[in-house]
């Protein structure tokens, strides 16, 4: 930890002064220790954890207010637009962008851990048909462990660097397959000579019958870029569940499955999925004018605008944006969904009401309608975002193992009934 200021905060309890260290990272706010309030017998109360730090990291940094986003320092657009998806995966592993010779030495261990055991396919036997995929998701990859055990000593460095490569590797494996059970089609077995987000759609998409089959360039290099601007993003509720449940020893396999539940809640990570939603709901394009009044007068609920953390913009977006244009120029697409999307961001922008209240359209937005074009279904946008902030996710788990950490363990503020006595 960063050492204390020279300044101090005292809080003045019963008459009593405690004096608490004020502490100073590399960007953002001071930060004040409260661990020595318990010691006066209370506890600090933080609803949603909305101005507590619950860790020290190095990876990733937001300054919501200013529209910041950096991963080991590096803002993500440039990431988004000058990296590829794994290179971004490296940076966050190890601190720094890969040379060539090393980004062609972790190109090719992610290939070689694609495949899963045989055996984890007829895990999926035990699921229906119409289970949902994130469903799927949550039990497979903690299932990953049983399969995986040899190599779960969280003391041995080369034992977490491993798992680390095995789940950004294989997720994609699964995360396809998840997909072509719940429409009863054969699993596509990895490609080693694709690229990753090449491979993720072909895995996707192809089938025995189409052996021809060949991922469109454009597509894999938007799915990249989804991947890349999904990759982490700080201390969210997922992250922070994922840290949590290390904080106990779990496995990482457990860990990662702890996160990828957090993540499939409507609030977290199903806001692309709710911005479809959305656009059904409006119907039609004479119906957006509409629907925006009813936005101003808090009668309907706008999604994919905005976002809790950034007050100002989000920095993906602009990258997504890019990116859907692409992707919706190439396929040349004639959706009357996206022709609403295309209108609602067009009122958003323009709008002064939205613009005041700096309501534009978020990453979910653009993402939402790249995956539709892509031929994604809803219920595997979520999915896809586990698939990208798997990599996150190890990463933190990763930093959080590598230093002396306690087990995690919220307090409370008690109000229901005193003790009482059954009366018999």
């Amino acid at each position: 930890m960063s050492e204390a200021n020279t300044k101090k905060a005292t809080l003045k309890l019963n008459g009593q002064e405690i004096e608490l260290p004020i502490y100073s990272g590399t960007l953002g706010p001071d930060v004040i220790d409260v661990k020595d309030v318990l010691a006066s017998g209370h506890f600090t109360f933080d609803p949603g954890f909305m101005a507590t730090a619950s860790c020290e990291s190095k990876i990733t940094y937001i300054d919501g207010n200013a529209g910041i986003l950096l991963h080991r320092g590096y803002p993500i657009d440039q990431l988004a637009t000058k990296t590829d998806y794994l290179e971004t995966c490296y940076l966050l592993l190890n601190g720094e962008l890969p040379t060539p010779e090393q980004k062609k030495e972790f190109d090719s261990q992610v290939r070689n851990h694609t495949m899963v055991h045989d055996q984890v396919s007829r895990f999926f036997n035990g699921f229906r048909r119409d289970a949902h995929p994130m469903a799927i998701m949550v039990g497979v990859v903690g299932a990953l462990s049983a399969f995986y055990h040899n190599n779960l000593d969280l003391d041995d460095v080369n034992h977490r660097e491993i798992t680390a490569i095995r789940l950004i590797a294989k997720v994609p494996t699964l995360a396809a397959w998840s997909y072509k059970y719940t429409v009863g089609q054969p699993f596509i077995y990895p490609r080693n000579d694709l690229d990753y987000a090449e491979n993720f759609l072909h895995m996707m998409f192809a089938t025995p019958a189409d052996r021809d089959y060949k991922v469109n360039p454009i597509l894999a290099k938007a799915m990249d870029r989804i991947f890349t601007l999904h990759a982490d993003h700080e201390q969210n509720a997922s992250t922070s569940t994922v840290r949590l449940a290390g904080s106990t020893g779990a496995n990482p396999y457990a860990c990662i499955s702890a996160g990828i539940a957090a993540l499939w809640g409507p609030a977290h990570g199903g806001a692309n999925e709710a911005v479809l939603k959305m656009l059904d709901e409006i119907g039609s394009v004479e119906n957006v004018a509409p629907f925006m009044e009813k936005v101003k007068t808090k009668e309907v609920k706008l999604m994919g605008f905005g976002h809790r953390v950034y007050k100002n913009f989000d920095p993906r977006a602009k990258v997504m944006k890019e990116t859907c244009d692409e992707v919706l120029g190439a396929l040349g697409i004639n959706d009357p969904q996206l022709e609403l999307a295309m209108e609602l961001e067009r009122i958003a922008l323009s709008d002064e009401y939205f613009i005041k209240r700096n309501l534009y359209p978020n990453v979910d937005f653009y993402s939402g309608i790249i995956l539709k074009a892509i031929g994604i279904p809803t219920s595997m946008f979520t999915v896809i975002f586990a698939l990208a902030r798997t990599i996150g996710w190890i990463t933190h788990w990763l930093e959080m193992q590598s230093t002396a950490h306690k087990i995690g363990r919220p307090r409370q503020l008690y109000t229901g009934e005193t003790q009482r006595d059954i009366q018999r």
